[in-house]
């Protein structure tokens, strides 16, 4: 029997956001909604579970603007600032259930977040600090979470080896420059890709909209979504209006469905 969760995109813009701080750029001062964008990040909901893919700087506003209380798992794709700083707001979701939060990402990401929030591994933490349980995954791993199962998919954040998610037909690839051909195989099938866009301009590490749309064609979902978004990429009514059939410019807020079976 098929079964339908919801992906909430939770934030689609890159590390500064939109607007960003000082910028007085056409992007930053738009008064359309669909441009003003929180960090990247989306939550995963079905049947009263939650999977949150990534905890930014904004994860508490966002979490609140959303009406969202409820986070049984978290997964990292990567270790940089801007999808792990909000981890220390799960405590609510800790405080309540008194369960430890069940924390996912590779062994070099776990060692960071236990770096970054060290208060909440010591010995003898203090009253308050948050509970975590923390799990090192690799590529072959398919994770069970509450009875969701959730595929990792090896990306290459430039040079640096991170992992996107696939949960059921939807597959959530962050930060990414390229796509190794045995994740491509582990793509096949999908009916939304979520799919990094930066913005036009060659970056390190990032895919440009051009190269995001070429590995969009490659991978042939029925749908994708666009997120990671710098103000450079330019205005999301206009942006939209220049991809091909299929194809999207994600924004904060937006909800899609998700078929587990």
């Amino acid at each position: 029997m098929d079964q339908n969760g919801e992906l909430i995109f939770l934030g689609t813009g890159t590390s500064q956001g939109i607007p960003v701080i000082g910028c007085e750029c056409e992007v930053c001062l738009s008064e359309d909604p669909k441009d003003q964008r929180y960090r990247s990040s989306v939550h995963f909901a079905f049947n009263g579970i939650g999977i949150q893919i990534d905890t930014g700087p904004d994860f508490r506003s966002q979490m609140l603007r959303e009406g969202l209380h409820q986070v049984d798992a978290v997964l990292f794709t990567h270790e940089h600032q801007d999808h792990i700083a909000g981890l220390d707001d799960v405590r609510p979701m800790i405080f309540r259930t008194k369960k430890a939060m069940p924390l996912y990402g590779q062994e070099r990401v776990i060692a960071r977040i236990k770096k970054a929030f060290h208060y909440a591994f010591e010995e003898q933490p203090y009253p308050g600090a948050p509970k975590f349980d923390v799990h090192s995954i690799d590529e072959f791993d398919t994770l069970n979470i509450e009875g969701i199962f959730v595929q990792p998919i090896p990306v290459y954040h430039g040079q640096l080896p991170i992992l996107g998610y696939r949960i059921g037909d939807m597959a959530y690839i962050t930060d990414v420059k390229t796509v190794p051909d045995a994740s491509l195989e582990k793509l096949q099938g999908l009916k939304t890709l979520v799919f990094d866009a930066l913005h036009h301009y060659p970056h390190q590490s990032h895919c440009t909209l051009e190269e995001a749309v070429k590995w969009a064609k490659i991978i042939g979902a029925e749908n994708t979504y666009f997120i990671h978004l710098s103000h450079h990429m330019g205005a999301h009514e206009l942006t939209e209006a220049q991809l091909p059939e299929g194809m999207h410019i994600a924004y904060d807020g937006l909800r899609l469905p998700v078929k587990l079976g």
